[in-house]
């Protein structure tokens, strides 16, 4: 069969479906498509051979080895008919509704190249005996479509689970939701849906460009306080990893700010944007959720060992997508983009806002003991690799970054080390900040004795000495570390900081004392726009960041 039959039996002015379009050469992937046509049924679909081979399943897959449930064989349908998710309209060939049941990539037992693995499973179809393995959202594991015997119309088949570890009696029709949008089948069939294709970006204004395989990503200033303006807005500051994901034909990567590779280590968010459509670079922090949906920073370090916690990537900006660089549009036009890519997905988690009220957000974030909150410019553009002034942060709580430098013997009942000695870069010079004790579990001191071990040295890798009240262990400054802390002291120092985890996605040398900007004029500014009245602006000229060389007049 070829795209003939399928295109023959549809006006393609009449109806949403896709003509027809070119898949990906590195994965094979099917779809699942609950279809409310005159009789309700499932279409199964396998990508092989350049379209999607198709078969009707009147009752629906089945996850049970004991359940055979008839398929029957179909025309051939576009390789873009995985990603098509509405309603086809009365007077259409199929017309009814369609929702996107589960998607993924699939391949043969011998789990070899896409290569081979087509020419096996193209024997396979031949023979009528057709064996592959799913890894969908709600389907996974190995199957078998086998051609009936003694029927007569050879388009009959019997889908099959084999006996393996994702086999089980619970039904998956239950989940009746889409993975394309996460709406309910009900939902879908009352409007149109929202569907993940790159035809419906608005891209307008953005350049045609390669995507990139490096990235750095837009910084944030700390600030003080937060301040209400409606052309802001206010998002939830997640207490994990920052995080740039490279979705390039079917492969990810994962990888942090200081260009370590995080792939293996977060594989289910990974895994799920290899089922993305087309190319995108997308920026945002990983983090491991409580019940509540709070970020917990610990659980992330937990779950690196373990495996274990509700894992999410909440993407919060779209820098590049389809081949376009979409740096110079709006924040808000680079956040709906983003939206509509991630709408429905598991791992995955849009990074959601609100206009304004930007102090009741951050209320709402000290309440619920959250590491703070984003302040964003909603005009403003993305600047790679720079602490721009069109994105904030206001903390909850003081905390910083330090790169460890040694250690102190452990007293009484403490096992491995006692303090850890605390140390940040002031030109290019490591500058004792203080030591910290607190918040050490048994099991972290544990795990920070076996990584200092190996980093021991002979002498002092600060850049001056220091009166500490109890040997020192001096090791490599290779390990960054963060702490919450009261207040800095006028000797520079931390105090009463407590250990929070280890950064091993920061790099040691950006390790800098971070103090936050004033910024009570930009907060008036606000304010003054809102009640449209003019106020008498003074002292342009004070610079406010330094660093950047910024004046109050810049602001404004």
């Amino acid at each position: 069969m070829t795209l003939a039959q399928y295109r023959s039996k549809r006006n393609f002015q009449n109806t949403p479906e896709p003509k027809g379009g070119k898949g990906n050469n590195n994965k094979l992937h099917f779809v699942v498509q609950k279809h409310a046509a005159s009789h309700l049924h499932y279409d199964f679909r396998l990508e092989l051979s350049g379209v999607l081979k198709s078969w009707a399943i009147p009752n629906g897959p089945s996850l049970d080895p004991r359940e055979k449930r008839l398929a029957i064989m179909v025309e051939d349908h576009p390789l873009d008919y995985r990603t098509f998710e509405g309603v086809i309209p009365e007077g259409n060939y199929g017309a009814g509704t369609v929702m996107v049941w589960d998607k993924g990539t699939y391949q043969n037992y011998k789990k070899s190249s896409a290569a081979a693995a087509s020419k096996n499973l193209k024997e396979g179809l031949s023979s009528g005996d057709l064996k592959f393995i799913l890894d969908g959202k709600k389907l996974k594991g190995a199957f078998v479509l086998v051609k009936m015997k003694g029927s007569n119309d050879d388009k009959n088949w019997l889908l099959i689970k084999k006996k393996d570890s994702f086999a089980t009696t619970a039904d998956p029709l239950e989940k009746d939701h889409s993975v394309l949008s996460g709406l309910p089948f009900t939902e879908i069939q009352t409007q149109k849906a929202p569907r993940i294709n790159k035809k419906i970006l608005d891209l307008r204004g953005a350049k045609r460009v390669k995507q990139p395989k490096s990235f750095s990503p837009m910084l944030a200033t700390l600030v003080y306080e937060p301040f209400d303006d409606p052309d802001w807005i206010s998002e939830v500051k997640w207490d994990g990893y920052r995080i740039i994901a490279f979705v390039e034909d079917g492969e990810v990567q994962l990888r942090s700010r200081n260009e370590k590779d995080y792939t293996s280590i977060f594989k289910p968010v990974a895994d799920e944007l290899r089922t993305l459509d087309f190319n995108c670079v997308l920026d945002g922090e990983i983090a491991v959720a409580d019940r509540e949906g709070r970020s917990d920073f610990s659980a992330l370090q937990n779950y690196q060992k373990t495996g274990r916690g509700n894992l999410c990537y909440f993407v919060f900006d779209l820098p590049f997508a389809n081949g376009y660089d979409l740096r110079d549009l709006t924040l808000l036009r680079r956040k709906n983009a983003l939206q509509s890519i991630v709408n429905g997905m598991e791992y995955i988690k849009y990074s959601d806002h609100i206009s304004g009220k930007m102090p009741e957000m951050f209320r709402e974030a000290v309440k619920n003991n959250l590491e703070g909150i984003m302040a964003k410019d909603a005009s403003s553009k993305y600047v790679s690799g720079k602490r721009s002034r069109s994105w904030l942060k206001i903390k909850v709580h003081k905390r910083q970054e330090a790169v460890i430098g040694g250690f102190t013997a452990p007293k009484g009942s403490r096992i491995k080390l006692g303090s850890l000695i605390l140390g940040i870069y002031e030109n290019q010079k490591l500058v004792y900040v203080g030591h910290t004790g607190g918040g050490l579990s048994n099991r972290t001191l544990e795990d920070l004795y076996n990584r200092l071990h190996p980093l021991e040295r002979k002498t002092s890798p600060f850049s001056s000495n220091f009166r500490v009240n109890a040997p020192v262990t001096w090791v490599d400054p290779k390990l960054v570390c963060e702490v919450t802390f009261a207040e800095w002291t006028p000797e520079g120092r931390m105090r009463q900081p407590i250990f929070v985890g280890l950064r091993e996605d920061k790099n040691p040398k950006l390790a800098t004392r971070e103090e936050p900007k004033e910024i009570s004029e930009l907060a008036e500014k606000g304010a003054a726009k809102t009640r449209r009245t003019r106020n008498k602006l003074t002292h342009l000229d004070k610079i406010y960041w330094p660093d950047e060389g910024y004046t109050k007049g810049d602001l404004l």
